[in-house]
C-alpha cells in the first residue's frame, strides 16, 4: 500500500492508493500523532503497514513563522557579519513607516567572523587560518557558514565546517550555491534554525512505513534523511501536493491553463498554472526571510475555515489572518471555540447542511456557530464577503499582476473550504469555470501519492557575459541531478537564469535565445541590443510515480443545478443560483454559470 499523508493547520488527511480516506483533527504539538493515527485507522483494513508514505509537513514553516527553531550562530568573512541583518535597500511595504524587516534569527553576539576571502571568480585573495574560527558559543545548537563566493569555491566553508565539532553545521554550498550574499545568507541561517526540530519530526516518522518520503516546496518527493538535512526546503511542503493534482484534474477536465485555489482551516494557497505545469519560482519569501531555493510559484493568505472575523478599532470587518485552528476550532465544532470563523458563517448561511458531521466531531452545532456571530455583531454575509474579497485579491496576484487575464482560466478548488467559496471568487474575476476534482477536500494527499520524485540543483554562472561552456555545464549539472535522484532512467529538464546586462533581476528560460521572448511577455518589452547575461544553470530530474490520480477508485458523482449544496465525506460544494455543475469523464465538477 502507498499512502499520501498531509498535515494541515486543522485536519490531517490520508489516502491509500486504493481510494480510501481518512480525515482527522491535527495534532498541533506533534503532526506525527495525526499521522500515525491515520495510518492506524487505514491499516484497520488488512493492507497492514504502508510501503510508501508520501508526506506533506507543515513543520517547518510553523516551527519558522512561532520562531520555535533552534539557537544559531552564523559563520562569515571578517566585515560581513551584519549582512544578514542590513539586507537589501527595499521595504516590505514602501508608504507604511511601522512595517519593519523580521528580527535576524542570529543575533549580534552570535555572529563570528573568520579570516580568508575569495574574490568574485572564485579564486584565493587572502587564504583561511583555522585558528580565527572563535569558540562556538554556550547554548547554540547549529551553525550556519557562509563566505563570500563559497557560491563558486567552496574551500574555505569546507575548512571553516570542520574546525567546528560539537554542534550542527550548515554551510550554504550545500545549501543554495547562488550569487547574492545576503538571501544566500539567510537561507543558510534558516536551514540551520529549522534542521534540528525537523529532523527530530522526521525521524519520529520513519517507523511508520517501509518507506517515507517528503514532499518539497519544488513539488517532488525526496527520502526523509535528505529531507532532515534539508529543511528550508520544506517551506511550501503542505500545499505543493495539492497545486500538482489540481493541476492535473484541470488538464483532464480540459483547462490546462487556471489557478489552483486550495482553501483549508487556517489559509488559501493559489498558484498558476499554464499548460498544465504549476509556475516554478527560484525562490520565495516566508515570514519576511528571502529563500533562494527553486518552489512552486504559490501565493498564501492567512484565509481559511477558521479564520476569526472581527471589527477593527474602526469598525471595518476583517476576517483573519487569526485562526481558531483546530483547538479549539470554530464555535460550531463544540469545543470551546466562541469567535466567530468562516465556517461558523457558511453553516449559518446554509452552505454547510445543518446535520453536517465532521471526522473526530460528529454533528456541526448551529446554534452555537450563530451565537457566535451574534456575539461580535458581524453578519454571516458579511464575513462571506470580505474573505472571498481577500481571496479575490490573492487570485489576482498570481494573474492580473503578471500580466494574465484569469478570464482564460479556470478555478480548480479544493482544500476542506475551498469549494464552497470558489464560485464567487471565479465570477468576481470572470473566470471560465470552476473544477472541483474527485476527493477535493483531500487533494493535497491525492497530489502527495502522485507527486514525481524529484532533485532540483542550481549553480552560479562564472562568467555572465561569455556563454563559452554552457552547454556543457548544463549536461553535467543534469547528470549530477539524475545520479541524486537515483535512477539513471529520470526525466531531466534544464534552464538558465538571464537578464539584461544592468539589471537585478532575472528570468529562467530554456536557453539564452528564448530571453528576450520572455522578457516581453514578462514586461512588456525586449532591448535588441542588449547584451544578455547569464547567472545560474539549473537541471532538474524527476521519476514519476506509479500512479495518478485517475488510477485511484472512481467518485459517483451527478450533474446539479444551483442553488444546491453538494455533500461529499470529506468537503462541502456550494453552486451558487444560477451556477451548474456537470461531471467529467474523470469525475470532475465543473461549475459554470448558466
Amino acid at each position: 500500500m502507498r499512502c499520501g499523508a498531509d498535515t494541515g493547520g486543522t485536519f490531517t488527511d490520508l489516502v491509500a492508493d486504493d481510494g480510501r480516506i481518512v480525515k482527522i483533527l491535527s495534532t498541533p504539538d506533534d503532526p506525527s500523532r495525526a499521522v500515525a493515527a491515520g495510518l492506524a485507522a487505514l491499516a484497520a483494513a488488512p493492507d497492514g503497514r504502508p510501503d510508501v508514505l508520501a508526506h506533506g509537513t507543515t513543520v517547518a514553516t510553523n516551527a519558522l513563522l512561532e520562531r520555535r527553531g533552534a539557537r544559531v550562530a552564523l559563520v562569515t568573512n571578517a566585515g560581513f557579519a551584519d549582512v544578514i541583518e542590513i539586507g537589501r535597500q527595499d521595504r516590505p511595504s514602501l508608504y507604511d513607516i511601522w512595517a519593519d524587516r523580521p528580527e535576524p534569527l542570529v543575533p549580534r553576539e552570535l555572529r563570528l567572523e573568520v579570516s580568508g576571502r575569495l574574490d568574485a571568480a572564485g579564486g584565493e585573495l587572502e587564504p583561511f587560518d583555522p585558528a580565527s574560527v572563535p569558540p562556538v558559543p554556550p547554548g547554540v545548537e547549529a551553525v550556519a557558514v557562509t563566505l563570500l563566493h563559497a557560491d563558486l569555491n567552496p574551500s574555505h566553508e569546507r575548512a571553516v565546517a570542520a574546525s567546528i565539532t560539537g554542534v550542527d553545521v550548515t554551510c550554504s554550498h550545500e545549501v543554495s550555491p547562488e550569487f547574492r550574499e545576503y538571501e544566500r545568507t539567510v537561507t543558510t541561517v534558516v536551514n540551520a534554525y529549522l534542521r534540528p526540530r525537523c529532523r527530530n519530526y522526521l525521524r519520529s516518522l520513519v517507523g511508520l512505513a517501509d518507506k517515507v518520503f517528503v514532499m518539497t516546496s519544488a513539488g517532488g518527493l525526496i527520502p526523509a534523511d535528505e529531507a532532515a538535512e534539508l529543511a528550508v526546503a520544506l517551506l511550501l511542503s503542505g500545499p505543493a501536493g495539492g497545486v500538482i493534482a489540481g493541476a492535473g484534474a484541470a488538464a483532464e477536465a480540459g483547462f490546462p491553463n487556471a489557478v489552483t485555489f486550495d482553501m483549508g482551516g487556517t489559509s488559501t494557497d493559489v498558484c498558476l498554472v499554464q499548460g498544465g505545469v504549476p509556475q516554478p519560482a527560484p525562490g520565495r519569501t516566508a515570514a519576511g526571510f528571502p529563500i533562494r531555493l527553486p518552489s512552486l510559484d504559490i501565493h498564501t493568505i492567512g484565509a481559511g475555515g477558521g479564520s476569526i472575523a472581527r471589527l477593527d478599532p474602526g469598525g471595518a470587518l476583517v476576517v483573519g489572518p487569526a485562526s481558531a485552528g483546530a483547538d479549539p476550532g470554530p464555535a460550531c465544532y463544540g469545543r470551546g471555540g466562541v469567535e466567530p470563523t468562516v465556517t461558523d458563517a457558511d453553516l449559518v448561511l446554509g452552505r454547510i447542511p445543518s446535520d453536517a458531521a465532521l471526522p473526530g466531531l460528529g454533528t456541526l452545532d448551529r446554534d452555537a456557530a450563530a451565537r457566535s456571530v451574534a456575539s461580535r455583531h458581524v453578519t454571516a454575509e458579511g464575513v462571506v464577503e470580505v474573505v472571498d474579497a481577500n481571496m479575490e485579491r490573492a487570485v489576482r496576484r498570481v494573474t492580473v499582476e503578471r500580466g494574465v487575464d484569469p478570464s482564460d482560466l479556470a478555478l480548480v478548488a479544493f482544500g476542506g473550504a475551498g469549494p464552497l467559496h470558489a464560485c464567487a471568487i471565479a465570477a468576481a474575476l470572470d473566470m471560465r469555470a470552476v473544477v472541483v476534482p474527485p476527493r477535493a477536500g483531500v487533494l493535497s494527499a491525492v497530489g502527495l501519492l502522485s507527486a514525481p520524485r524529484q532533485r532540483d540543483l542550481v549553480r552560479s554562472w562564472p562568467t555572465p557575459q561569455a556563454h563559452g561552456g554552457l552547454a556543457a555545464a548544463l549536461a553535467a549539472l543534469a547528470g549530477e541531478a539524475a545520479a541524486a535522484v537515483g535512477s539513471g532512467a529520470a526525466g531531466v529538464t534544464t534552464s538558465i537564469d538571464c537578464r539584461y546586462v544592468g539589471q537585478s533581476h532575472e528570468l529562467t528560460v530554456a536557453s539564452v535565445d528564448e530571453f528576450p521572448a520572455e522578457h516581453r511577455r514578462r514586461n512588456g518589452y525586449a532591448r535588441p541590443s542588449s547584451p544578455i547575461e547569464v547567472v545560474a544553470v539549473r537541471a532538474t530530474a524527476r521519476i514519476a510515480a506509479p500512479m495518478t490520480p485517475g488510477q485511484l477508485p472512481p467518485v459517483d458523482r451527478s450533474p446539479a443545478q444551483g442553488p444546491a449544496v453538494l455533500v461529499e465525506p470529506d468537503c462541502t460544494v456550494w453552486v451558487p443560483p444560477g451556477w451548474c455543475a456537470q461531471v467529467t469523464d474523470g469525475g470532475s465538477w465543473v461549475l459554470r454559470r448558466t
